[in-house]
C-alpha cells in the first residue's frame, strides 16, 4: 500500500504525462464507483490494467472513490432504476439477459446501472479535474508543500527514510 502511496506522489511530481494520470483519476472513479460483486468489475478492472495509466494513482484514488460510492449508492440507485425502468430499452434488456456470461455483470441490478451509467458520464469532467489537479499540483501545491518548515522536519524523521529506502528497494 505504501509503495503505491509513493509512485503516487512520485507521478506527480515527476516528469509523467498528466493524461495519464488524469486517465487513471477517472478509471478509478468508474471501478470505485461499482460494485464490487460482479463480473462487469473484474473485466473492466483486468481490461484496465493493461491500459496504459499510473497504476499507483489508479490503486490509491480506486480506494478512496469506493469509500464515497457507498455514500452515493442511493443516487446510483435512483439513476439505475430510472435507466432500467425505460420502455424503450426493455427489450434490449430482456435480450441481453437470455445471454449466459451476461447476467454475472449484474447489469439488472440498479445500483450496478446506476452507478456504472454515473461513471461513465463522469469520465469525460473527471479526466479534466485530473489534468487540472496534477498542473495546480506541480505549479502551486507541490513547491509549497516542500518549502513549509513541518513538511521539512517530517522528512528529516527516521522513520520516512527507512520507508524511502524499502519502497525504492534499496
Amino acid at each position: 500500500m505504501i509503495r503505491y502511496i509513493v509512485k503516487m506522489f512520485k507521478a506527480l511530481n515527476a516528469n509523467a504525462n498528466p493524461g495519464e494520470i488524469a486517465h487513471a483519476f477517472s478509471i478509478a472513479l468508474m471501478l470505485g464507483f461499482l460494485p464490487k460483486n460482479n463480473l462487469l468489475w473484474y473485466l473492466l478492472f483486468i481490461f484496465f490494467l493493461f491500459v496504459r495509466i499510473n497504476k499507483g494513482v489508479f490503486f490509491i484514488l480506486t480506494l478512496m472513490f469506493s469509500f464515497l460510492a457507498t455514500l452515493l449508492d442511493p443516487v446510483f440507485n435512483t439513476i439505475g432504476y430510472k435507466i432500467l425502468t425505460l420502455p424503450a430499452l426493455e427489450g434490449f434488456f430482456s435480450t441481453l439477459l437470455e445471454i449466459p456470461i451476461v447476467g454475472f455483470t449484474r447489469f439488472n441490478n440498479t445500483i450496478v446501472m446506476g452507478s456504472f451509467a454515473a461513471s461513465i458520464v463522469l469520465y469525460i469532467p473527471a479526466y479534466i479535474l485530473g489534468r487540472l489537479f496534477v498542473k495546480l499540483w506541480r505549479t502551486t501545491l507541490a513547491p509549497k508543500i516542500r518549502k513549509n518548515p513541518v513538511m521539512k522536519a517530517f522528512y528529516k524523521l527516521p522513520i520516512v527514510g527507512k520507508i524511502k529506502n524499502v519502497v525504492s528497494g534499496e
